[in-house]
């Protein structure tokens, strides 16, 4: 049995994400971590009845990761509070599996030190959905063909997200880069005189309850080309990441950091 922990337990990806390790037959739900609603019973939170888990404050983290013996901690919040996560999940010898974006090259820097050195297995990713993972490798082979068109990228989102662009769409970006011989340079929207040049440019929406849309768009002349992935539901991102948790508790998957491609093997 997988004993696994959430940061942000009462959000609405970590409620899911309890929600879907209460269901699995291989999992177990042993601690919930959040600001909010500390001391409340998680099965109530999620609507299950009372499980006699209560939410705990993330400075009790490092104890009470020991106390259940977790297994996995899986952390879908805000870069700068995941950061002091990932931190204490490495000296907890924890692995985990990290949906959040946001993160600077400081803090990406700092995440991928700390989980070296404890020599954990974590799996990071901006994106855990199978399909947007198809998705890019779909962008790879376009790339390789229409690497002189005219590329932008827009992504579109709910009106609570707090990073711009996505982690997906600079993800995306950074994938055609790797297609390219030279890189272009990356710019985000545009606004008084921007004639175009070689860049590639991210557009970010901001809107209601859109649960995340990526359109990248290769332009030429006389014709163009569309390639898009649309998120229904926040349960693709859910099933994903309960997968990945699945994956890394493996006994044969060495100590280190993975991406959803590795989960997928893609």
């Amino acid at each position: 049995m997988i004993r696994v922990a959430v940061s942000g337990a009462c959000g609405r990806m970590g409620t899911l994400i309890e929600q879907n390790v209460l269901s699995a037959d291989d999992m177990e739900l042993v601690a919930g971590f959040d600001l909010a609603r500390v001391g409340e019973d998680i099965g109530n939170i999620v609507g299950g009845g009372a499980l006699g888990i209560n939410v705990t404050h993330p400075d009790n983290l490092s104890t009470e990761l020991k106390r259940t013996r977790t297994d996995v901690l899986i952390d879908f919040t805000i870069a700068d509070a995941a950061v002091k996560t990932i931190e204490t999940a490495c000296k907890s010898k924890v692995n985990l599996v990290v949906g959040t974006t946001g993160f600077t090259p400081k803090q990406q820097q700092q995440n991928e030190e700390n989980i070296k050195k404890s020599k954990i297995k974590a799996v990071i990713a901006p994106n855990f959905s199978t399909g947007v993972n198809v998705f890019l490798k779909l962008i790879e082979e376009a790339t390789k063909h229409l690497h002189n068109y005219d590329i932008e990228i827009i992504e579109a989102h709910h009106n609570q997200k707090r990073d711009a662009p996505s982690g997906t769409a600079i993800k995306a970006a950074e994938t055609i880069n790797q297609q390219l011989k030279e890189e272009k340079p990356i710019i985000y929207g545009r606004h008084g005189l921007a004639p175009r040049r070689s860049e590639i440019a991210i557009h970010a929406v901001r809107g209601g309850d859109i649960v995340g849309d990526h359109t990248i768009i290769f332009a030429g002349n006389g014709e163009r080309i569309e390639i898009k992935h649309q998120a229904h539901s926040r349960q693709t991102f859910a099933a994903g990441a309960i997968n990945a948790a699945r994956w890394i508790s493996r006994e044969e998957i060495p100590p280190g950091i993975y991406g959803i491609k590795d989960v997928l093997n893609l």
